[in-house]
């Protein structure tokens, strides 16, 4: 089967809203711009969120707060978020953003810090609700306080999407919420920033970028002939630049597209015309909610296990997928499809990312651990996963089950 007798079998493109607000700005040096972009979008006292030290020890924050202090804004620093950011810190941020009197947030740093910076925002706007209530989807938001960044990790797309997760460690569940009040105002992009990232880092950005697009993709009976080649395309200059960034982080052009590959597969461009389905993320959450491992680790983990429990319910999408991001030439097509998924699996082992809950480091895995772990994804088992064949909860912990006993 060509691609064009491919496109002729499938299902039309689904109607469609595109909007992308977000400001870009790329290139070396932009941080500078940071009080400029601030004051222009109404911003006076500024929230700045961050994660750990090294946005101090790399002088980013001292850089930062000059260009905020040149256009006479008033700010206060909110550090210490972390990887699969904390629900309980977010909501104690919306109490001091408040007590500062804060009309703009600025998150410094990658996806943790965006999407901490994204919930205190719209807890700073709607004070009566608490954080657990506006994740719990108790209440609809119709306002939320503007949010810039300026980006220093490549991964999750935060910086221009209209998704933030957070994890509440009490119920052990990490989710998110998506909503256009999520689209930062501005998005300041340095390749250089990411320059000192330890390779970890950005081996699991490039998984967390692959599987925003994959997602996407994997949908079953649609035809979008342009939104597939931007996808495909997004996932071969990742996989190409990937390695290339993981072996010389100071490499300029490939940090370069790996950072506006990450924005370009979460702002929606790759899915326009097609549902969502994030399935993978499903279980990558509920193993990131249990063991506080990396989100990126977390998917490269299940990845293969899911594709090869759901591909037979759509070979020919996953023999596409070969040809057109792998390469594959094969023409029988379960053969193509099955390559396909043999193909990035290898390509996560080589870039050092696990393909199994082994290779996760999260010690033994009980049988209770992979029941829990399936009913977290599917909520007890009243939410069905993935567009290609339905996840129960039971298909869910097969997949957990299969991805633990490689």
């Amino acid at each position: 089967m060509n691609g064009s007798d491919f496109f002729k079998e499938r299902g039309k493109m689904q109607k469609f809203i595109q909007y992308t607000p977000t400001e870009i700005l790329f290139g070396k040096n932009t941080q500078a711009e940071v009080g400029k972009e601030v004051k222009k979008w109404g911003g006076s006292r500024v929230f700045i969120v961050y994660g750990g030290g090294s946005v101090k020890k790399s002088g980013l924050l001292a850089q930062v707060e000059e260009a905020l202090e040149k256009e006479g804004l008033a700010y206060e620093e909110f550090g210490g978020v972390k990887p699969n950011p904390r629900m309980a810190y977010a909501q104690e941020g919306v109490e001091k953003a408040i007590e500062f009197g804060a009309d703009f947030l600025l998150a410094v740093g990658g996806g943790s810090s965006i999407d901490t910076a994204k919930a205190i925002a719209h807890g700073v706007a709607n004070p009566d609700w608490s954080l657990e209530e506006i994740w719990g989807g108790e209440i609809i938001l119709t306002r939320s306080t503007p949010v810039g960044c300026v980006l220093t990790i490549a991964a999750a797309g935060s910086e221009t999407s209209d998704s933030a997760v957070l994890t509440n460690e009490e119920t052990r569940k990490k989710g998110g919420i998506s909503t256009s009040l999520n689209r930062p105002k501005f998005a300041i992009m340095n390749p250089v920033l990411t320059y000192t990232l330890p390779k970890y880092q950005i081996a699991c950005g490039i998984v967390d970028i692959m599987m925003h697009t994959l997602e996407r993709y994997f949908i079953p009976n649609t035809r979008n002939q342009i939104t597939d080649e931007i996808a495909e395309g997004v996932l071969r200059v990742v996989i190409e630049n990937g390695k290339k960034g993981l072996e010389n982080p100071t490499d300029y052009d490939a940090m370069s597209e790996i950072m506006w590959a990450g924005s370009l597969s979460h702002n929606g461009l790759t899915g326009l015309g097609r549902a969502k389905d994030f399935s993978v993320h499903k279980l990558g959450h509920a193993l990131g909610a249990k063991y506080d491992k990396a989100h990126g680790a977390t998917l490269s983990a299940v990845w293969g296990s899911w594709a090869e429990y759901v591909y037979k319910n759509d070979e020919e999408r996953f023999a596409h997928y070969a040809k057109k991001v792998w390469g594959v030439e094969e023409e029988d097509v379960a053969k193509a499809a099955k390559e396909g998924i043999r193909r990035t699996v290898e390509y996560f082992r080589e870039i050092h990312m696990p393909t199994n809950l082994k290779e996760l480091e999260i010690g033994e895995v009980s049988e209770e651990d992979l029941r829990e772990l399936s009913m977290a994804a599917t909520l007890n088992d009243t939410v069905k996963l993935s567009k290609i064949k339905e996840l129960t909860a039971e298909d869910v912990y097969q997949i957990f089950r299969k991805a633990a006993e490689k």
